[in-house]
């Protein structure tokens, strides 16, 4: 982990512990040696009670009597969903957050760090995206609901601080990709949907439909890089304010160059069609991670290429038979 520290005992209850990057940390933590002395981690899945209600949410902090939170828990969807259900999206973020910060308030944690997403960026701005411009203007009108419930985290941390000193503060991550992905097409991410794709068009035999023309650019991190660099936010980082957690911006990537990699990855040589009557979201998030690199100067990344030949088969194959 790159860290010296002796942890002071903790409890770390992890929201949204059984998704992407909750598996992610998990693993850091159970495989990587990650877990230090004196430090008891519990993952949280929506089976051990649904955040959206404030009830069940206190019975999940008074059972497990937490020290710190790494909050993930979201309503979260593919790009599709998220257009046609924006008021569902912030409904319930915006419920899951204040349920998860308030409770958390009343019952003595010491730290939360919680995952905002890139999307909460606005949509006119300047590149590259620093940790400043979150409130500059409107996000994307194709997910406006779920990117103003994240930004608000960023507000309610401030308000706790201001009003009681807590040090509670946020990530930024860019689009991650990773095992234990939601491969759904209709409402995974634009990766792990891709994979899917990609994967029945080979098995079927059947031409490969992209939703867009592919030239939309992302940058894409591995959940294990950002599982890694979240515990250390949890232990040393002391800012309220929020931290990218980037590639950097010259590792940004179109959707086609991704899909390039997949379709190698996956080795896949049938017709590909990019369906340009469908929408393409934002066209370009590019975030800066200079930040990130002042307090990790030495903090590296796995290259996508790489990421891409690791995991698509095995884990489709997994999603796709369970």
């Amino acid at each position: 982990m790159g860290s010296t520290i002796k942890a002071e005992p903790m409890r770390i209850l992890v929201t949204g512990g059984s998704g992407l990057v909750g598996k992610a940390i998990e693993h850091v933590v159970q495989q990587e040696g990650g877990k230090l002395e004196g430090e008891e981690w519990i993952f949280l899945s929506s089976k051990d009670g649904d955040l959206v209600d404030v009830g069940q949410t206190r019975a999940v902090f008074e059972k497990h009597r937490p020290t710190h939170v790494i909050h993930l828990a979201a309503k979260v969807g593919g790009l599709y969903q998220h257009m046609k259900e924006n008021l569902l999206f912030l409904r319930d973020n915006l419920k899951i957050n204040d349920n998860v910060l308030q409770t958390a308030h009343e019952m003595g944690v010491a730290k939360v760090v919680s995952c905002l997403s890139s999307c909460i960026f606005p949509e006119n701005t300047t590149y590259p995206i620093d940790e400043t411009m979150i409130h500059n203007g409107s996000p994307h009108a194709s997910n406006f609901g779920y990117s103003h419930a994240k930004r608000m985290i960023d507000v309610q941390n401030k308000a706790y601080f201001q009003q009681y000193g807590h040090c509670y503060t946020a990530v930024i991550p860019t689009n991650v990709v990773g095992p234990h992905d939601n491969f759904s097409i209709e409402n995974g991410h634009v990766l792990s949907a891709l994979i899917n794709k990609t994967y029945q068009a080979k098995k079927e035999g059947t031409p490969l439909s992209v939703c867009g023309s592919g030239a939309p650019r992302r940058q894409f991190i591995y959940s294990l890089d950002l599982g890694r660099l979240i515990i250390w936010v949890l232990r040393e980082y002391k800012e309220i304010d929020p931290i990218i957690l980037s590639v950097g911006e010259e590792d940004e990537v179109s959707i086609k160059e991704a899909l390039d990699m997949i379709t190698k990855a996956l080795d896949y040589k049938g017709e590909i069609h990019f369906d340009t009557t469908q929408s393409d979201g934002q066209m370009k998030k590019t975030a800066s991670n200079a930040k990130l690199r002042r307090y990790r100067p030495d903090v590296s990344f796995t290259p996508l290429r790489e990421v891409c030949d690791r995991h698509p088969s095995q884990s489709v194959t997994r999603f796709s038979t369970s």
